[in-house]
């Protein structure tokens, strides 16, 4: 299991501005296809991270951050926690890198040199062997996704059956409001149980307070 590639676009216009090399163990002509068109259907509004399910077997993640869009394809079982933490931390040398030339680029992939930091990340993620840093900053945003929804899809629908971004993250907001509602009703039924043993103890405590005066007075 590996990361198979990688790409990485401006959102308002879906302009490619990295990619890895391609993989020579996998025909990834296809997939790149693929993440060029989902670049095009990329909005400002768009959910800021998510999976989609491609084909034989091989899944996308991705996320949008500061206006630009991190997609890796990897097989669908390969760890979705350490896909999410090799794009938080391309993201973060991406930025330090070219945070401040992103939005003046006008010709594909300008930035390709980042190719290299690239390929070290990806081996990094790819052999379970992240630096301290990596495994510091995977930590933090599980920790953060564990507390959010990511947007599932298809790259079909989104592709060729004119299923929009917005929509999924429609049902992303449903679904998290679902949850929301779940955990507070959750909550007060914890609350309530809580009053009712406290109710319970106290009731036994009179009792017994009753009955030790009747039988010693």
């Amino acid at each position: 299991m590996s990361l198979q590639l990688t790409m990485i676009g401006r959102v308002t216009d879906g302009l490619p501005l990295a990619a890895s090399v391609q993989n020579e163990e996998t025909n990834t002509t296809v997939y790149q296809n693929e993440g060029k068109m989902f670049f095009k259907k990329l909005r400002q509004n768009s959910p800021p991270e998510g999976s989609l399910q491609s084909k034989n077997n091989m899944t996308f993640h991705y996320i949008i951050r500061s206006g630009v869009c991190y997609l890796v394809l990897c097989e669908t079982n390969f760890d979705k926690k350490s896909a999410f933490g090799y794009l938080e931390d391309l993201h973060s040398e991406f930025f330090v890198q070219y945070g401040n030339k992103v939005d003046s680029v006008t010709r594909p992939y300008a930035f390709i040199e980042f190719d290299s930091y690239i390929q070290k990340s990806k081996r990094s993620y790819s052999n379970g062997s992240s630096s301290a840093r990596n495994q510091n900053l995977t930590k933090v945003n599980t920790e953060l996704r564990d507390v959010q929804t990511i947007m599932m899809g298809n790259i079909d629908d989104v592709l060729k059956r004119g299923v929009a971004l917005d929509q999924l993250q429609n049902n992303t907001n449903n679904l998290s409001a679902f949850a929301k509602n779940y955990h507070e009703k959750s909550k007060k039924l914890n609350q309530t149980s809580l009053y009712v043993k406290i109710a319970a103890g106290g009731g036994l405590a009179c009792f017994l307070f009753f009955l030790m005066r009747f039988f010693l007075f």
